[in-house]
């Protein structure tokens, strides 16, 4: 939750006496080797009570035991890919629907709030920008709120639920006073606002391609597709974000919940609405960058085949000179080659005008195929 939001809830609600600290000081991430040698996928199973954590452990047992003993608190319970036999478990102990359980275990799913008796199972797709690789790297995350428990089931990296519970616990103690609810919209604050760096990296890589397909750099058009898929998947995403809230929003008011958590509810319907319009035109710009980058490649293409074009009409030019030169010079040496035969007989051998008269009929065929090539445009 961002700054701005806590210090509005600080504001709607007055201030509590400060209460003392909690025996047990809140921990990091927790994980304890299981019966059967897999490593526990639980991350933190806390109980907290009037606001302020009281416990935590490293079981889901312990979490269970201390929850009974309290049980006005509210447990706190994050898990980091589970196996079925731990979501059996909690669903045993918190009385969860089978089906609630199935859509825990499923990481690819599209965003949804569904709720099952008196419990809510919303889930989210969270997103991180990896500059490194220029990808977006999406997450799971199943958040189930009861009248007394929040249960986060991560499927990704994504979002940092650690800085979640430490921005909510590190907030005046009548924000976890308000329930799981407020919990619920901590996280999905956090899942929102975590699209900014997201938004900030495709807006950086869109920048960049800009201004590859002006300066003709290679494989271009390879990574506009890719850039693409990238917004697409950011679309299938951030558009449920948007519709989630709202029917949270009709689920609040049905349950009477606290009008602050209400209307910051709605806060970050607006925040979720934004980051989908960026990514929206994300998708029209790149269709317009695909487009311009077509018509670019179709006029290097053109100008190639231009070059090409002309590089062929000279060719055909030189080879017709050669031709009508090949020609002019036929007739001359198709007479020398008759009159180089060494025959007894040839005709006007002995005749006194025969050489100029041969060397006349050459000047004429020559200059009557000059004018005919010169009329054809060969020379």
């Amino acid at each position: 939750m961002s700054e701005r939001r806590l210090r509005r809830l600080r504001a709607f609600t007055p201030a509590k006496p400060a209460r003392p600290p909690a025996s047990t000081p809140p921990t990091g991430e927790l994980s304890t080797p299981q019966p059967n040698g897999r490593k526990s996928s639980v991350i933190t199973a806390a109980l907290y009570e009037d606001g302020q954590r009281t416990s935590a452990h490293d079981s889901l047992m312990e979490n269970f035991r201390e929850l009974r003993r309290h049980p006005g608190g509210m447990a706190w319970i994050g898990l980091h890919r589970p196996d079925p036999a731990e979501l059996q478990s909690l669903a045993a102990e918190f009385d969860l629907h089978p089906l609630a359980i199935d859509d825990a275990l499923e990481a690819h799913q599209r965003p949804k709030p569904e709720r099952y008796g008196d419990t809510l199972l919303a889930f989210l797709r969270a997103a991180r920008y990896m500059a490194a690789d220029e990808e977006v790297d999406f997450g799971g995350l199943h958040v189930f709120v009861g009248r007394d428990l929040v249960i986060t089931v991560r499927h990704g990296a994504a979002p940092d639920l650690a800085a979640v519970r430490a921005r909510v616990e590190n907030s005046p103690p009548d924000l976890l006073e308000r329930g799981p609810e407020a919990v619920l919209c901590a996280i999905m604050d956090a899942v929102v606002d975590g699209y900014a760096p997201v938004v900030a990296g495709l807006q950086n890589d869109i920048d960049e391609i800009e201004t590859e397909v002006f300066g003709n750099a290679p494989g271009v058009s390879r990574r506009i597709y890719e850039l693409s898929r990238e917004v697409v998947d950011s679309q299938r995403a951030t558009h449920p974000l948007v519709a989630i809230p709202a029917g949270l929003s009709a689920g609040f008011e049905k349950h009477d919940i606290d009008e602050e958590l209400r209307r910051h509810l709605r806060d970050v319907a607006d925040h979720a609405t934004h980051v989908t319009e960026r990514v929206d035109g994300f998708k029209q710009a790149l269709q317009d960058i695909l487009t311009v980058n077509a018509t670019l490649v179709t006029q290097q293409q053109n100008e190639e085949m231009k070059a090409l074009a002309e590089a062929g009409h000279a060719q055909n030019e030189e080879i017709k000179k050669v031709s009508s030169w090949a020609a002019l010079l036929f007739a001359p040496t198709l007479v020398g080659t008759i009159y180089g035969m060494n025959f007894d007989h040839m005709p006007e051998l002995t005749w006194r005008y025969g050489y100029p008269a041969v060397l006349t009929v050459i000047v004429l065929v020559c200059t009557v195929i000059y004018r005919a090539l010169r009329r054809n445009k060969w020379l």
